[in-house]
């Protein structure tokens, strides 16, 4: 097997989208009874994706807003970030704009591998404010990858951070093929 490959990856979004939570379905199978706001948490575990192994270190922050200062933490070593909303909450999903916005200043306008995730999609259909096609629009113009899921879903919520795996290997692919671009 080829040696073990660290990812840090930052989950983002407004307080109470369900961040922590599927976080904690990765990591621990278990979804939370009670919500209890987050300062930060990291999380850390081997995951087995085809060939590969990785070490996932992923920071669980705490609810952002249009007006939050990302730390430098949150921008340099930083291989991947997961941009989490709410589908029945559309002021969480116009706070995931404002922190891509936020990461592209911090960042530059370069090619970030970013998985944007629509959360409680189990919630009853008159809860939605977000239209599904509303968040794969989103995330296109991006140029990440989108996923709606429910943090109770251990299955969806494994899902998201293949995803965001592919989404880095994708990226650091480009990057190698640039780098082999013939200049004259």
């Amino acid at each position: 097997m080829a040696p073990v490959k660290h990812r840090k990856i930052v989950m983002l979004g407004y307080p109470s989208v369900g961040k922590s939570s599927l976080a904690l379905q990765f990591f621990k199978g278990d979804f939370p009874k009670d919500y209890e706001p987050t300062i930060e948490n990291t999380w850390s575990k081997t995951f087995v994706m085809g060939s590969d192994e990785f070490e996932l270190d992923v920071v669980d922050t705490a609810g952002q807003d249009e007006y939050s200062l990302l730390p430098q933490s949150f921008i340099f070593g930083i291989h991947g970030y997961i941009v989490v909303y709410s589908v029945a909450c559309s002021r969480s999903f116009q706070i995931a704009r404002a922190i891509h916005s936020i990461l592209v200043d911090k960042r530059g306008k370069c090619l970030m591998p970013i998985v944007l995730v629509g959360n409680k999609n189990d919630l009853p259909t008159h809860c939605r404010e977000v239209k599904p096609e509303d968040g794969k629009k989103l995330a296109e113009s991006w140029g990440a990858a989108f996923l709606e899921v429910s943090a109770k879903d251990p299955e969806r919520s494994k899902l998201i951070f293949t995803k965001m795996i592919e989404e880095i290997d994708r990226v650091e692919r480009s990057f190698d093929e640039e780098k082999k671009c013939c200049v004259m």
